[in-house]
C-alpha cells in the first residue's frame, strides 16, 4: 500500500531541488500535493508531470498574505491538508564581517521566518482535523558550525528551536513537528558560491569523510536520502516522533576522525 495514501501535502521550494524531489515521491507514494514556489515557470512544469495530483501555487513564504492564500487553494482543491513539507530555503556563504545585514535579514525571513509563518496557516485544518505532520527541512548547520555560514547556520539553529516549540504546543492537537538536518542539498544552492570550475564530484569527494562511497554517489542520490526521512516523518509511521532532529548527514556531527589514533 502506498505510504500517503489519501494524504494532501504543501511543500515549499518544490520547483527543483529537495523540494521538487519530495512532490515527486510524495505524488508516487499516494499522495496529493500542492507545491508552492516563486519560480512559477518551473514549478508549473512539474505539477503538470505529475498531472492530477498535484497543483502548482506561487508562494512567497516571507508573505502572510500568500501563505493564507495557498492553504486556501489547497483545501478548495484537496479538501484537506495533513502534511507541510518546510523545505524552500536560502544560502549565503561569506565570512561573518563580509555578510550585509540586507543579506541576513533576508535570510531570516525566507529560513526562519517563512517555516513560522507555514506553521501557523497550517494549525487551523490541522487541528480541525485532529492530526497533522510538519516537516522543517533545516540543516546539518543548525546542528553544529562552521566558517563562513553566519547568516544561514544562525537561521536553521532558529528553525531548530522553532520546531521544538512548536511541537510542544501543537502535540495536543495531534500535529507532529519534526526537522530533518540533511548535509548535502540542492548543488544549485552552493554554485554561486564556489569556483566555477567545481564539480559536484569533487566537492562531495571533501566533504564525506566519514563514508567513502558518498563521495562517489549523485547529487539525486543523495537528495534521495533526504526525501526518505522527509517522507518517514510525513507519514503515518512515524506516529512516535515529534521534536526530533533526524540528520542525514554520513555521520558529519559525530565528531572528528583523528588520523593515526587507533580505530581510524
Amino acid at each position: 500500500m502506498a505510504r500517503l495514501s489519501d494524504k494532501v501535502a504543501l511543500v515549499t521550494g518544490a520547483a527543483r531541488g529537495t523540494g521538487e524531489a519530495t512532490a515527486r515521491r510524495f505524488v508516487a507514494e499516494g499522495a496529493r500535493v500542492v507545491l508552492g514556489d516563486i519560480q512559477d515557470e518551473r514549478g508549473q512544469s512539474v505539477a503538470k508531470e505529475l498531472g492530477d495530483a498535484a497543483h502548482y501555487v506561487r508562494l512567497d513564504v516571507t508573505s502572510e498574505a500568500d501563505w493564507q492564500r495557498t492553504v486556501r487553494a489547497t483545501l478548495d482543491r484537496f479538501g484537506a491538508l495533513d502534511v507541510l513539507v518546510n523545505n524552500a530555503g536560502l544560502l549565503h556563504l561569506a565570512a561573518l564581517e563580509d555578510t550585509p545585514l540586507e543579506v541576513f535579514e533576508r535570510l531570516v525571513r525566507v529560513n526562519q521566518i517563512g517555516p513560522f509563518l507555514g506553521m501557523k496557516a497550517a494549525l487551523d485544518p490541522m487541528r480541525a482535523a485532529g492530526a497533522g505532520s510538519i516537516v522543517n527541512v533545516v540543516s546539518v548547520d543548525g546542528l553544529s558550525a562552521k566558517n563562513g555560514v553566519a547568516a544561514y547556520a544562525s537561521t536553521k539553529w532558529g528553525a531548530r528551536g522553532l520546531t521544538k516549540v512548536a511541537a510542544l504546543e501543537l502535540g495536543r492537537f495531534g500535529i507532529r513537528v519534526n526537522a530533518v538536518c540533511p548535509e548535502a542539498g540542492n548543488f544549485e544552492m552552493i554554485k554561486p558560491f564556489v569556483p566555477d570550475a567545481l564539480t559536484w564530484e569533487a566537492f562531495a569527494g571533501y566533504t564525506y569523510r566519514i563514508l567513502p562511497y558518498q563521495a562517489r554517489r549523485s547529487n539525486q542520490e543523495l537528495i534521495g536520502d533526504i526525501v526518505n526521512m522527509i517522507l518517514f516523518l510525513a507519514s503515518d509511521e512515524s506516529l512516535s516522533c515529534t521534536g526530533g532532529d533526524f540528520p542525514v548527514e554520513s555521520g558529519h556531527t559525530a565528531g572528528k576522525i583523528l588520523r593515526g589514533a587507533p580505530g581510524s
